[in-house]
Formats: structure tokens, sequence, C-alpha cells
């Protein structure tokens, strides 16, 4: 009943925030799941999210063995996650950051024709070469060695730059806005398991800038004569220059267009699945969220009882109450971010009376947040004793402790001052003389006459007619 009301009330508050909130996680989870697919750590995730489902099947069938040691492991765990997806993590980021419209460096001048003839031409030759074009995220960090060129695109250049006796034949070309930028570059090789073991080391550096970044990467094989696209950690043949031609420009097409357009044909529709599926989570996980924060539950909490603004002329006396119980009522949300250092219930005694009074403790008594409600106090009520206050002076007393060296003796001690001018309670010293001493002198120690500094020690309900307590001024006097 209690989650059926909370699921009423959640329903009541959406609204724009609630739709921009369901938006924004169906977002992250859509570009978390893209990125994880084209990393290639899917299994590790499958890994945590059967993890997760032993530890609420656990929670659902009261299971104590798996909750202890879950609850146990939790806080490792979230730690081992961030260090074992901090690549992807890094990479999420980057991708936040990369989402803009960019400039292809276009290919007016047939550059995607040019490359694809060229590569062609080099796969019939049994040469093989390695071509990036970089997307909208930055490649630099991946990329290691070479050498600068920045030189108009032409067939001679590529041919000579994958020449085997060309220096740098074995590296990879970028080709950046329209040109030919550096070549000769190390790519980081795949960890992952995509690609057959058959495959070479120029296979398997194009799959792991395919992961690692948005490029497209054009390889031609020099043992089976053949070109190769490798894109977003996916691997495919090419068959003819045409498809290579055709696979350059739309990758270029692409990272000149907002990163939302919905591809045509079967990839518009794995895409659009991937975006509902995408929504459908997000609007079950916020729903739970909501529902479960929306639970009305109830707490007991311990507080701390304060009195204030106790009138001047009087003080309190006799035992007091330290500290209330009170139990609450409100949602969970609200409750979970409670402390109880924060919260203290204030007794404000501005229009107390000499004499015992009995104050009643409510919730004019406590300041509680916004939709948390006050079920019940204890004590409900607590007395007060206060006493009309009246000043004195007091005789101060050395607190001596231990005994003196033998044959030695106390010839006198003078206190300067040796009396304190008080305000204590009308009815105190009645029955009971009020002592007021300084802190201990240990006679053990003394072997010559002495001059000490000492505190003042008094009965809380006895306080100085002045801000502080004086410091005192003992001098001992001894003879042999």
């Amino acid at each position: 009943m209690i989650a059926l009301e909370s699921w009423f009330h959640a329903s009541e508050l959406a609204s724009w925030r609630s739709v921009l909130d369901i938006a924004l996680i169906a977002a992250l989870i859509f570009f978390t799941y893209r990125t994880l697919i084209r990393m290639g750590t899917w299994k590790i995730v499958s890994g945590i999210i059967i993890a997760a489902t032993i530890f609420l099947l656990s929670s659902f069938l009261d299971l104590k063995g798996i909750a202890w040691i879950y609850s146990n492991v939790s806080q490792v765990a979230a730690i081992a996650v961030v260090v074992i997806f901090q690549p992807e993590l890094r990479k999420f980021f980057e991708r936040a950051a990369s989402v803009r419209r960019s400039k292809s460096g276009d290919a007016g001048d047939d550059v995607a024709g040019l490359i694809a003839e060229s590569a062609w031409q080099l796969a019939r030759q049994r040469r093989g070469a390695i071509v990036v074009f970089p997307g909208k995220e930055p490649v630099g960090e991946w990329l290691a060695g070479g050498y600068p060129l920045d030189a108009k695109p032409s067939q001679p250049l590529l041919m000579s730059i994958f020449d085997p006796n060309s220096p740098g034949h074995d590296g990879a070309l970028i080709v950046e806005k329209g040109r030919f930028a550096r070549f000769g570059l190390r790519l980081p090789v795949s960890e992952t398991s995509r690609l057959s073991a058959d495959y070479g080391t120029r296979h398997h550096a194009a799959m792991g800038m395919a992961e690692k970044s948005d490029s497209l990467v054009l390889v031609v094989s020099e043992e089976r004569g053949r070109l190769s696209l490798f894109q977003r950690g996916v691997f495919r043949p090419i068959d003819s220059p045409a498809e290579a031609e055709e696979a350059i420009e739309a990758h270029w097409k692409s990272i000149a267009t907002y990163p939302f357009e919905i591809p045509p044909g079967r990839g518009r529709w794995m895409l659009l699945s991937q975006l509902a599926a995408s929504l459908v989570l997000a609007l079950v996980l916020w729903s739970t969220l909501i529902v479960a924060q929306s639970e009305i539950l109830e707490r007991v909490l311990t507080v701390p009882i304060e009195y204030t603004a106790t009138p001047a002329s009087l003080v309190m006396i006799g035992q007091k109450a330290d500290n209330a119980r009170i139990h609450l009522s409100g949602s969970k949300s609200v409750l979970d971010v409670l402390q109880p250092s924060q919260m203290s219930l204030k007794v404000d005694l501005v229009n107390a009376v000499e004499g015992k009074q009995t104050i009643l403790l409510t919730e004019k008594n406590i300041r509680l947040p916004k939709r948390i409600t006050l079920l019940d106090v204890e004590p409900a009520s607590i007395d007060v004793d206060l006493a009309a206050m009246v000043e004195r002076d007091i005789l101060i007393v050395p607190q001596l402790v231990g005994k003196l060296p033998k044959e030695i003796l106390i010839r006198s001690i003078q206190l300067n001052p040796d009396r304190v001018r008080v305000t204590l309670p009308a009815s105190q010293g009645k029955k009971n003389p009020i002592v007021i001493t300084t802190t201990p002198i240990y006679l053990e120690s003394l072997q010559d006459d002495i001059q000490l500094f000492c505190k003042i020690i008094a009965p809380p309900t006895v306080q100085p007619l002045a801000k502080n307590w004086p410091d005192i001024e003992v001098n001992i006097s001894l003879q042999r």
C-alpha cells in the first residue's frame, strides 16, 4: 500500500524536470553502452551485472552470508570498477567532449578516390600499408613516433611512403583535413580478441586504433593482397576501390554532421532500437528510484537538549535532561541524509521564573526539514529548576596534594587574591559551605620557597562576577 501511494505521489511529480531527468539518464546509458561495445569490455560488464543480480536476489531472499560479503567488499569493489574501467571512463568523457560538428577537410580534389585507388594498387603489388582517417575524437595520445609531413595528397607520394625501402613504410599515415599530416606512426595494438590471431601486427594495430577512437583505418595486407577497413571496433574486407572510396567519403560526411544523425538502412533500426532500450531502461531506473526514495519510513534519533535565553538573574540548578529521543516520519530520500549531529531540541527559558517548572517538548522545540513529521518525543516533558542569583565574596582555598619531603615544613602560604566575587544561587551554601579551590599543588616536588600561578576550580553553579576567573598567585614559604 505504501509503495502504491508512493508511486501515485511520484506520478504526480511528473513535469519537464522529470522528462529532462529521464532523457539525461537515457543518454548516459546509451553512450555508456556504445562505448563499452566499441571497447570490447562488455564481458566484464556482464560479470558485474551477474554479481549485482546475485546481490539483489540475496537481499530479496534475506541470505545473510551473501549480504555480509557484499557489504564488506562493496567499497573495495567500487574502487576496483573505477580502476578496471579507467579506459572506458576516459573514452566516455572524450566522446562527450567531442559532440560537435567537425571539418572533414573535404575531398574537393577527390582525395578519397585518390587514396582508394592508390591502396588498391598497393594491394595488387603486395605492399602493406595502413592509413588512418581521424574522426571527432582526438587521436594524438594513441600515436607514437612518426614524421611530420603536411603535404598535398598525391598517388606518387602515397606509393613512395609505403615503398618497402622507405623508413616509414611499416608505420601509419594520418590523413587529416584533406592533407597527408604525418607518416611512419606507431598505433596501439588491440587488447581484445575480436580479430583472429591469423592476422598480423598491422591489422591488430588498426583494430586497436578503431577501438580506442572513432577513426576510420584502411589497411592493405601484403600477405593477402586485400584491403580492409576498421571502424568502431568492427572489421570488414573491401572488394573494390569504389567501396573503399565510398567508406572514406561516408566517414568524412559523418564527422561533418551532428552526432545524432540517424544512419540509413539496417544501422538506422539498430540505433533506434538501442535508443529505445536506453529510454525504457532509464524510465524503469528512474521510476524505481522515485518509488524507493518516496517510500514513507519512520526513524528514531537521539538528539541533545540545548537550554537557551536563561534570564541573567536566574541559574539552573539540580539535575537536567541532556538528551531526548525523537520519533520521525518522512520520505526515505530525506531521512537518509538527516544527520543527528546537526539537530537539537532547543528549550527557550526567556520566560522562565524562579522555582521548579515543567516544559513540554513539541515540534516547536526542533527545526525539522520539509516533509518530515515529528511523531513523538521521549521524554514528552522536562523539569527545570531555576534559582535566583546573589553576589558573594568566597575565600579561595589552596588545594595541597601529597606530603612534603622529610624535615621540611610550611612556614606560610599566601594567595593573591585570596578571595573572589562570584554569583551563585541564593539557596546554595545554606547547608554546606561553598568551596573554591586552586588547581592541585603537589607537595612532593617542593624543596625551596616557590611562587606558583594556579587556576580556580569551582562548582558549575558558581560563576565569577567578571567575565573570566582570575589567575591566583600562590607564594609558599618553607622551613627546614
